[in-house]
């Protein structure tokens, strides 16, 4: 999709022109004012302009504007259903405005979490058509509207998606990434990081877990048949407000404006951003039973604040993620992490990594340092201790012009 840059004039009679006609409507429904919400919602993460123009927060303020507009009018009048149809219309046709920056990026990339995720991991057959998987692979967005009707859906359910390529499949198809994202197996004397077969992977974001097990479904559906030699479907959930399964707040370091976040995960040239996935196995009878002290010396933060231990061993995570074990140390590298825990205590739990990153550099920097193949030295990172690494490798999630170009 081109980018279409609007002046400040424009957009805003474009939102005056939204309001006018939601005051008409008189609001008939609270369905339908969710409607606007989720429309309006996705309309204040895209737009962006220089400095000076609208804010990103922008549509935001427009809805508080148009439901107190309707308010006046009272909530609960029945409209004609050409009045809604041209309200819907209206939301349809608000720009999509983005910065002169770059190219953009697929929604899961630096948008903020959800309650729920869902990665779906893909191994194809030799035989695959490779023109008819990534065709499917292009259609995620309408796939995502088809479970959830973008003119119905609220902050609950809708989905925020992306869909990456391993390097392998992403040349089939046509796609030339700027720089090198080959995932190498790496040992550590605490473990493995092994290096795992994929093609194409899939990340979704939603409050509803349902929503993502159904997007699942189609999309494997759509794929041709005899196409898929493998695949697994993870699930994921908050715990305790943020926390991983260990007991320790995940994410501490991770950048919380969308501004910066788009920075560290996105490509300027091309909008798309460089994947870590791992699936990681926790051993929570140890979890269990060891003394919080030692797990925090293993981690480098407090179990309870998440609070950066002054004094702290050049093995710890901390430690490793920043190459040296100097109080507040500056990262060299950072990422976006979207990890969250899964599974059961029957089968299995721990946590599943998800980061993305501008560069591969960034994430061959945090896993060369765990297995002590640091430019510091043989240390490798004491959180293995308690989590075991079973599956890992990089993918491209392609910018919106670059995945539309596959073939």
């Amino acid at each position: 999709m081109p980018v279409y840059h609007m002046t400040y004039l424009e957009l805003e009679l474009n939102y005056e022109r939204l309001r006018y006609l939601f005051i008409m409507a008189a609001r008939g429904s609270t369905r339908l004012f969710q409607s606007l919400r989720s429309g309006l919602s996705i309309q204040s993460r895209q737009v962006a302009t220089k400095s000076g123009g609208l804010k990103k927060s922008a549509a935001p303020l427009v809805l508080g504007t148009l439901a107190a507009g309707a308010g006046t009018y009272g909530l609960y009048k029945y409209v004609s259903r050409e009045t809604v149809t041209e309200l819907a219309e209206a939301v349809k046709v608000l720009p999509q405005v983005s910065a002169a920056s770059g190219p953009s990026s697929q929604p899961s990339v630096f948008s903020q979490g959800k309650d729920h995720a869902l990665y779906l991991w893909i191994e194809l057959t030799p035989e695959a058509n490779a023109k008819e998987v990534v065709k499917a692979a292009k259609s995620l967005q309408k796939l995502v509207d088809q479970v959830t009707d973008p003119s119905l859906r609220d902050e609950m359910d809708e989905i925020w998606a992306g869909v990456g390529f391993s390097p392998n499949f992403y040349k089939q198809v046509g796609g030339k990434a700027k720089q090198d994202y080959t995932y190498a197996h790496r040992r550590g004397n605490l473990g493995d990081m092994p290096s795992s077969a994929g093609d194409v992977f899939i990340h979704a974001k939603c409050n509803t877990p349902s929503k993502l097990f159904e997007l699942a479904q189609v999309f494997l559906a759509s794929l041709p048949k005899g196409s898929v030699r493998d695949y697994e479907d993870i699930y994921s959930f908050v715990y305790k407000n943020g926390r991983d399964l260990s007991g320790f707040i995940d994410g501490t370091e991770n950048a919380a404006d969308d501004e910066s976040r788009e920075q560290i995960a996105v490509e300027k040239e091309t909008g798309g951003s460089y994947v870590i996935t791992q699936k990681w196995l926790h051993d929570m009878k140890l979890i269990g039973s060891e003394k919080d002290k030692v797990m925090e010396g293993w981690v480098g933060r407090t179990k309870s604040d998440s609070t950066e231990i002054s004094r702290k061993s050049i093995t710890s995570h901390v430690a490793r993620m920043t190459g040296g074990n100097g109080f507040q140390q500056k990262k060299p590298f950072e990422i976006v992490r979207q990890s969250m825990p899964f599974g059961t205590l029957k089968d299995g739990c721990g946590l599943f990594f998800i980061g993305y990153s501008a560069s591969p550099d960034n994430l061959n920097f945090m896993l060369d340092n765990m297995v002590g193949a640091g430019k510091d030295g043989p240390h490798c990172d004491d959180v293995m201790r308690l989590t075991k690494n079973v599956k890992g490798t990089y993918w491209y999630f392609p910018g919106n012009e670059e995945l539309v170009k596959l073939h």
